[in-house]
């Protein structure tokens, strides 16, 4: 656990259970990048009252059970509990990137209307170009359900540095609503009605030259274009 002067932040490196243990490495030993490059994972929960200690943080481990369901390919996540002030925000996005070299970070809570809530605008800060499809497709799942959908503002970006890149993602707070927005909507018979986002992560990530994601389809199917798909092993 890490103290920031005037909060603090819960920070942690956590091997996925489907990936073998990592230990995490100094940013100078960290600059493996392209297809095969380690996949790290930036899983942020922003909640002035869950990082000041009211309750028990939902979000972050949301993120890694959906994680653990969903990927095959061997992960390593950063956790990071912080309150909604948009200059720490901005600064642990920031860090998560270029010092951690996430490939992807997914942001939970502060996307509402209220005062405090200031993901998106610290997301915006620190992005080199936004990626609007992934916000308007979350409000149109959670339209299906509620018709407060319309007052969410979360979005993605994308973030640049000189030799890395990612993908971060601002996700709903609730972990319902996280695993609906990921996976999408499904009938009784498991036939999708509504795709997820995360759908398209895999393919975005080979883009800005990240590791090469791999997913469960019973869970969520990644889409690519055949001229992107890797051989299937002894194919």
């Amino acid at each position: 656990m890490t103290s920031n002067t005037s909060h603090t932040t819960v920070a942690a490196s956590v091997a996925a259970t489907a990936a073998p243990a990592h230990a995490a490495r100094p940013a100078s030993d960290a600059h493996q990048t392209g297809a095969d490059a380690e996949l790290v994972i930036g899983l942020v929960s922003i909640s002035d009252r869950a990082s000041g200690g009211v309750y028990q943080d939902q979000g972050i481990p949301a993120l890694h059970d959906w994680l653990r369901a969903a990927l095959t390919t061997p992960f390593r996540v950063e956790t990071r509990l912080i309150p909604d002030e948009q200059a720490q925000i901005e600064a642990t996005l920031i860090e998560l990137v270029d010092t951690v070299r996430c490939a992807l970070v997914l942001t939970t809570g502060g996307t509402g209307p209220s005062r405090r809530d200031v993901t998106p605008e610290a997301t915006l800060a620190v992005a080199s170009k936004p990626m609007p499809g992934f916000g308007e497709q979350m409000r149109q799942i959670s339209l299906h359900f509620v018709p407060t959908a319309i007052l969410s503002r979360q979005l993605a970006v994308i973030r640049e540095t000189p030799d890395h890149a990612a993908l971060i993602l601002n996700l709903p707070g609730q972990p319902k609503a996280i695993k609906e927005t990921l996976e999408g909507l499904k009938d009784a018979d498991g036939k999708s009605l509504v795709g997820g986002i995360f759908a398209a992560v895999p393919y975005c990530v080979d883009l800005i030259g990240g590791p090469y994601i791999e997913t469960d389809p019973a869970v969520c199917k990644a889409f690519r274009p055949k001229s992107a798909l890797r051989p299937a092993p002894n194919a």
